[in-house]
Formats: structure tokens, C-alpha cells, sequence
């Protein structure tokens, strides 16, 4: 286990390492989360919260394993990554032999459906339902059934050039923000509880044909919630 509070640029060097998906699925929305979006993710988790360490930690679809190799690294106790998509999963596997973490994390190639049971800790960049209308409610409705605090990642409604040069220009890593109307009734209304929402940018390369820029600089909302799965 973690007994130390590892820095910012150590988990982002760990996290540089992380090969991403080599034939990313746009009908999946396959972003691989950036090194720097996840390390701020992971630190507020498991620093200013208390949400990692030594805590089981489940990454509901994990792609190649940036968020669940990140709480391993943290020193959560059990890790669990679940994703669809069998090449990401091997990836994955791939990525936790690189950096030395491969016993401390257990993958799952499956539909987040087949996951039950209850976790301290669920992480998530789901599918934004840019692709798929709705492709995160899934995602949100199982983390709230067996999680109990969820970090999830979602499009912000405060995104546009303004807002993230402001955010960019203030030196801040994370900013609160106000939540969308529409997750806000749909968290309550699932028996979840927000307890804050922060926004953050996010940096993914070309990855697509439709992508003309050679990156694309864009927020994301961060949504803390507690959900109704119980703590061990």
C-alpha cells in the first residue's frame, strides 16, 4: 500500500507510460483520458478526499488502464478494470507489465453489466453520448448501484473557447462548477448524491477522420457523487 503521498509529476510520469488504444472505436467514444486530466482526477480522489487509498477501486470502463493503474499506484488495495473491448483489455495488461503494477490490478473484458458486488470506489470516463445519445446514463446508473463515491467524467455545459482559456489562464487545475440540470435529476432520482462537480481540461490528439486539428483542447466536468453501493 501507498504510505507516502506520491507527487503530481510522479503519477503523471507513471501515467505518460500508459499506451493508449491503437485503433480507437468512434462509435465507443474510445478517448483515452489524458495524462493530465487523470492525474488531477486521481490526486483529488485519493488526497483531498480520501477515496483511494487503501479503498477497492473499480474503472468502469477502463481502456488501456490509465485511471485503474493510477489507484494501484496510489496504493488502493484491490483494483478492478472492466471494459468491452478486448484489445483494450489486452492493452491494459500490456500497459500494468510496463510499469511494474501487474499483480495489483485484476481486468475484465465484459460488459459493465456483468459487474456486481460493491466497491468503496468507482472511476469512469464514460462515453460523452456524443456518438450514442445517452451512452453514459449506463455507465452512471452501475456505479451508483455498487459504488460507494464516484468520480465520473462527463461533457461540461460550460464548455467553449472562453471558458477553457479562462480556466487555462487562472493557473487552476480544477475549478468548481454548477452541475447539469439533466445529471443532477438524473443522479437523484438513481438514489445518488452530488457532492461536487469540477471542470477541467481535457487534451486529446488526432485520433479520428472527422478530427481537424492535431489537438483538440476541451472541457470536462468532473462529477464527485456518492453513490448507493456500500463501503466495506
Amino acid at each position: 500500500m501507498q504510505k507516502r503521498i506520491a507527487r503530481k509529476l510522479e503519477l503523471e510520469r507513471l501515467l505518460s507510460q500508459i499506451k493508449p488504444h491503437p485503433a480507437p472505436s468512434t462509435d465507443l467514444e474510445q478517448y483515452t483520458i489524458s495524462t493530465d486530466a487523470a492525474a488531477r482526477m486521481l490526486h483529488l480522489a485519493a488526497y483531498v478526499n480520501g477515496d483511494i487509498v487503501g479503498r477497492a477501486v473499480l474503472d468502469l470502463g477502463c481502456g488501456t488502464g490509465r485511471l485503474s493503474l493510477g489507484a494501484a499506484f496510489l496504493g488502493a488495495r484491490e483494483v478492478v478494470g472492466v471494459d468491452i473491448d478486448r484489445s483494450a483489455v489486452k492493452v491494459a495488461l500490456d500497459n500494468s507489465v510496463r510499469v511494474g503494477l501487474k499483480d495489483k490490478v485484476q481486468w475484465v473484458a465484459a460488459d459493465i453489466e456483468a459487474v456486481h458486488g460493491c466497491f468503496d470506489t468507482v472511476l469512469q470516463n464514460p462515453p460523452f453520448g456524443v456518438q450514442k445519445r445517452g451512452a453514459d446514463r449506463k455507465f452512471l446508473e452501475k456505479a451508483l448501484e455498487i459504488g460507494g463515491m464516484i468520480y465520473s467524467l462527463h461533457k461540461s455545459v460550460h464548455d467553449d473557447e472562453l471558458s477553457v482559456n479562462q480556466l487555462k489562464a487562472s493557473g487552476n487545475s480544477l475549478i468548481q462548477v454548477s452541475p447539469s440540470s439533466f445529471l443532477e435529476r438524473f443522479i437523484e432520482n438513481s438514489g445518488g448524491k452530488i457532492k461536487a462537480v469540477y471542470a477541467l481540461v481535457m487534451t486529446v490528439p488526432h485520433m479520428f477522420s472527422f478530427h481537424t486539428k492535431r489537438r483538440h483542447e476541451f472541457l470536462v466536468d468532473l462529477y464527485v457523487v456518492e453513490g448507493t453501493g456500500k463501503r466495506e
